[in-house]
């Protein structure tokens, strides 16, 4: 049996765990730069708060309804995840972390009799001791268990955050019931395609004179899919890998930038920022990618997009190697486009190797002072916070220059903002 299980209105409700005044009231939390809506409460969508909205377009609305905006906090998101994550653990040892907000778990092996019980109370644990709400779907495969959560959220007042896919009755009920574009994998341009031939739900999808086109359209992931909508477990839990096969950083600026100075400063940090990843995981990289963008709604250009990679004749996890790399690419993509003003820059770091595996050169090879420098550097950064050491190129005040005019306290992984309590 496997479950998902799904916080519920995510970021809007880790707002609300230290600021529980804002319970019932309606929330927005938004983009990088204050940009657009990425979460909202029950409230906010009753309030006609649409999903992905610019802040700018909704101001009425925001001051009429008296919506309480946020702006993103990830690093207070992403210590609750984790805070859940391992709540998750204590009910079994097999657990997949989707996403920020969603993880799958598989329970084979395990002696449960009432699932239902089961989740309800994983729920109410996750909410005592986090504080957040969740729903957590249970079924043979883990798209049906995608389908169950779906029901879970949809109907809280029937199914208490809980539902259970476990009967033939129960799945093509809940298959006759869920639109093809709710299903899990079924895309935008999928949906398109499927409704075509009528497949307008779940159950339409598995019938057998649909498995032909299916197979030509979507190949072995269209059969998958299929096989699981039919109870057919093929999908396993991925395994936890912590190493990433490519490291990016890329961030929108706060206003359009066209001088050099201050584009190298940008690329340069986004460059010191993968590297000090690739360290942290233990990783070198034999390319590098720098990215730029312009923004097409205020520059009349024929390309919004420049970009360039260059590999590397060796591995490496130095910023001072990756950042000269990533401002000479800079250089070359400003040829013949100065005036350009840029909304938006990032540095990739790709085809990453463990650092113990690097292969030596006879000829071209690395700095060997870099690594005891980086590794003072680092040593440096972890005990006193907040990367105090920086290359001279940086802006040493700053790391991140975004609008963050609504940003909430980092109430769980900064000392300094620890919630304080009044005791009378």
């Amino acid at each position: 049996m496997y479950a998902l299980v799904d916080c519920n209105n995510f970021y809007a409700s880790c707002e609300r765990v230290f600021q529980p005044k804002l319970n019932g009231k309606p929330i927005a939390v938004l983009s990088n730069n204050d940009g657009c809506v990425i979460s909202r409460s029950n409230e906010a969508k009753a309030a006609g708060v649409p999903m992905g909205a610019p802040a700018f377009q909704i101001k009425e609305l925001i001051q009429e309804k008296n919506i309480h905006i946020f702006s993103s906090n990830y690093a207070l998101y992403g210590d609750l995840s984790n805070r859940v994550m391992s709540i998750l653990a204590q009910f079994t040892p097999n657990v997949e972390i989707y996403s920020i907000d969603e993880a799958f778990l598989n329970f084979d092996g395990l002696d449960i009799s009432d699932y239902h019980d089961y989740g309800l109370q994983m729920k109410k644990r996750v909410q005592k001791w986090v504080g957040l709400p969740v729903c957590i779907g249970f079924a043979e495969t883990k798209a049906l268990s995608k389908i169950a959560n779906h029901i879970a959220k949809k109907f809280q007042d029937r199914t208490k955050g809980v539902y259970v896919i476990d009967s033939e009755e129960k799945r093509l009920k809940a298959l006759k019931w869920t639109k093809i574009e709710d299903v899990w994998g079924i895309g935008y341009r999928t949906t398109k395609k499927v409704k075509l031939r009528k497949i307008q739900t779940a159950l339409d999808f598995i019938q057998p004179q649909h498995e032909a086109w299916i197979k030509k359209e979507m190949g072995v992931v269209g059969l998958r899919l299929k096989c699981e909508l039919e109870g057919k477990s093929v999908l396993d839990l991925e395994p936890i890998t912590e190493q990433k096969k490519s490291i990016s950083t890329t961030r929108s600026f706060p206003k359009q930038i066209a001088d050099f100075d201050l584009l190298r400063e940008r690329v340069t940090t986004f460059a010191a920022v993968c590297a000090e990843k690739l360290r942290k995981q233990h990783s070198c990289c034999h390319t590098i990618i720098v990215m730029l963008v312009v923004d097409k709604h205020t520059v009349q250009t024929s390309k919004y997009y420049f970009n360039m990679a260059v590999t590397l004749p060796f591995a490496t996890h130095s910023t001072l190697t990756i950042s000269n790399a990533a401002v000479a690419m800079l250089k070359k993509l400003l040829e013949g486009n100065e005036g350009l003003k840029f909304k938006k820059a990032g540095v990739i770091v790709t085809e990453l190797i463990d650092e113990d595996k690097k292969q030596l050169q006879l000829f071209d090879e690395e700095n060997p002072k870099h690594l005891a420098l980086m590794k003072v550097m680092d040593q440096l950064n972890n005990k006193i916070g907040d990367t105090k050491v920086k290359l001279g190129s940086q802006n040493l005040r700053l790391t991140w220059n975004m609008n963050q005019n609504h940003l909430s306290p980092k109430y769980t992984t900064d000392f300094k903002k620890i919630l304080e309590i009044e005791c009378l």
